[in-house]
């Protein structure tokens, strides 16, 4: 009797042993092989290697400046709606930029310029707001009201560049900003 049971119990840890190699090794090793990859991951967005504009937001303004009436989004959207179908309540154009200067090491003079094609004008309409150069990213707001929001017409394209100087460092247009041609 004290035989066999000594036996059972070998044959038990030897069933553990097996199970245990082949399943939970390999579930060890693919946690560190995600963790590895997470990691790279996290470092690789932290690390922004080029400068960029991820967002460029027109919002309409209404007669006391406000875009929405709460902190909806979907508050928003509707009062936009109602604002585009409705130009004798606005007051004015806002644009929300959002912009990272990644690793670029800049002068001290950093912009952000907003062109618009309009109806009303001959030219490019330009709106400029400086940056912080301490400032790693953010959003900038650029707008466009009053009497000179009044005069352009329709808004049919607007561009968004990042600059530095004279030199672009990144750019983000609608779809009916003209292309340029490849010569």
């Amino acid at each position: 009797l004290g035989h066999s049971s000594t036996i059972r119990q070998g044959s038990d840890a030897g069933v553990a042993s097996a199970w245990f190699s082949k399943y939970v090794f390999p579930v060890i090793r693919f946690s560190q092989l995600a963790a590895v990859v997470l990691i790279l991951d996290l470092a690789a967005i932290t690390v922004q290697a080029n400068p960029k504009i991820s967002k460029v937001l027109p919002h309409w303004l209404d007669k006391q400046g406000r875009h929405t009436l709460s902190p909806s989004l979907f508050e928003r959207d509707a009062y936009q709606a109602q604002l585009r179908e409705n130009p004798d309540q606005r007051s004015g154009i806002r644009f929300d930029v959002k912009w990272a200067k990644g690793s670029h090491r800049a002068s001290t003079n950093l912009t952000l310029q907003l062109e618009l094609q309009t109806s009303g004008a001959t030219g490019p309409i330009i709106i400029k707001h400086p940056l912080k150069t301490t400032r790693s990213g953010g959003w900038a707001a650029l707008k466009l009201d009053g009497e000179r929001y009044k005069s352009i017409g329709k808004i049919i394209a607007w561009r968004a560049r990042f600059l530095d100087g004279d030199k672009t460092l990144a750019e983000r247009q609608s779809f009916l900003w003209p292309r340029k041609k490849a010569s």
